[in-house]
């Protein structure tokens, strides 16, 4: 199984930036992953932006993934633990590629919303879409280490 890690925007904060790229490179000893930046859109008009936004997520999807997205009103709100077991879940079923979603500041589409297969919220916190990514990362290293048996690493 592969996952890919989709994402508007870069990550312009240097520590956070740090952060991901260090669980992205412990998750890559479990898992194929892989980061996908999609250019944000510029302009006043915020709903054209969502679209925009929007149409660029869709078109990065793959068919055959399992797609989540992280959204703060997601239905789901997953332990580490649980998250480990639909970890499992979709290597077990066959799953080629899990796709979770991050969209920018603005948030992501109705479009998005409805293509998604899980809609999953990290907290009932709102977190910036930049620390989202940290959590992401963090979440799913963990979550291998736990389907691992393995001890966390700090």
């Amino acid at each position: 199984m592969r996952l890919r890690l989709i994402w508007v925007g870069k990550t312009r904060n240097e520590h956070l930036r740090a952060l991901v790229a260090d669980y992205l490179q412990r998750l890559n000893r479990f898992v194929r992953c892989e980061v996908t930046e999609l250019r944000e859109s510029e302009g006043r008009d915020e709903r054209v932006m969502l679209d925009e936004e929007g149409g660029r997520i869709v078109d990065a999807l793959r068919a055959d993934a399992v797609t989540v997205l992280l959204d703060v009103e997601g239905r789901e709100q997953w332990s580490s633990t649980e998250l480990a077991g639909q970890i499992e879940n979709w290597q077990t079923c066959g799953t080629k590629e899990v796709a979770f979603v991050i969209g920018g500041h603005l948030g992501v589409s109705r479009g998005v919303k409805e293509s998604a297969d899980v809609s999953w919220s990290l907290s009932r916190l709102t977190l910036t879409h930049e620390m989202a990514r940290v959590v992401l990362a963090e979440q799913l290293y963990r979550a291998y280490t736990i389907t691992r048996g393995l001890p966390y690493q700090k």
